[in-house]
């Protein structure tokens, strides 16, 4: 594999350069800088690139580093492989949902706030959260999910100390305007087409990634670390945008359970082709991190 054959023309993901580091961040911590500097020239960037990068890291209290070079290792002040790895509760209710587990009851769970000028930030970081749990805006201060969402929501508006504010609601006959059917509603209230496009990506890249594993073209080393970090940044840019609505109220097909399929199954490829030479050393964090987000969910 190399930076320009990989994937069989298929885009390749744009990874950034403090993303690849936090995504070789092994389990006791630390980042070695000749194996960071290998997958960076991969994507390639360029070893000056790698080297502020890594500055502005200890600048910021990100990481502390020792040694010079090819020969120097990081080490992670705090956890934050977590930027690439998507909820892992979002990402078990997606597979349920996939499985035919999670049907829909019908109930719209709606959430209504009116929150002063004074208090903008927790009035902001509400919306905001709201919005990354997958609902929509129907209108000012009135947000819908077709998820039981509630319990998050209770927590966040708690911890901001508006809880007062919002009124949590619920109904099965949701209307707008003269529009009152459920699938009619979902594509009205959600950027469905993005949210696909960005599954058919995934798909694409996990298919081709699949092809190059299975036929023996990606060595071991650092190269299957640079295909676990474009699969992991992939997948999440796939994920964390999805409201996960339930399958009664997107369009047939829908590309999104293929996608996961598809990734699950080049997760397992690349644990499977794991050379002697990965085995002797310790893996990332964000092998672990992916194996229990992507296990099946009957293993849950």
């Amino acid at each position: 594999m190399n930076a320009g054959e990989n994937t069989h023309q298929v885009k390749r993901p744009e990874i950034p350069t403090r993303l690849l580091v936090h995504a070789l961040v092994r389990e006791d911590g630390t980042v070695d800088a000749a194996e960071l500097y290998a997958v960076a020239g991969i994507l390639g960037m360029s070893d000056q690139q790698v080297r502020l990068c890594i500055k502005r890291l200890v600048a910021e209290g990100q990481f502390t580093h020792e040694g010079r070079g090819r020969r120097a290792q990081l080490r992670a002040v705090a956890d934050s492989t977590g930027s690439i790895v998507p909820d892992a509760d979002h990402l078990r209710h997606a597979y349920r949902q996939d499985l035919g587990i999670a049907p829909w009851d019908g109930t719209w769970h709606l959430f209504a706030f009116a929150i002063p000028e004074s208090l903008r930030t927790a009035r902001d970081a509400l919306r905001g959260t709201l919005l990354y749990l997958g609902a929509a805006a129907v209108q000012g201060g009135l947000y819908v999910s077709a998820n039981a969402i509630e319990d998050l929501v209770e927590a966040e508006a708690r911890r901001l100390g508006v809880l007062d504010a919002v009124k949590f609601l619920t109904s099965t006959d949701l209307r707008m305007g003269g529009t009152g059917d459920p699938r009619d509603l979902a594509a009205a209230m959600w950027p469905l087409a993005e949210i696909a496009g960005r599954h058919e990506r995934l798909a694409a890249f996990a298919e081709s990634c699949l092809s190059e594993l299975r036929n023996g073209k990606v060595e071991a080393g650092a190269e299957r670390l640079t295909m676990a970090v474009e699969l992991a940044a992939e997948f999440t840019r796939a994920m964390e945008p999805d409201p996960l609505l339930p399958p009664d109220l997107l369009p047939r097909p829908w590309p999104g359970s293929r996608a996961r399929s598809l990734a699950q199954q080049c997760w397992a490829e690349l644990r499977e082709t794991a050379g002697d030479q990965d085995r002797d050393k310790p893996l990332p964090r964000l092998f672990r991190l992916y194996d229990a987000a992507l296990s099946p969910a009957d293993e849950r």
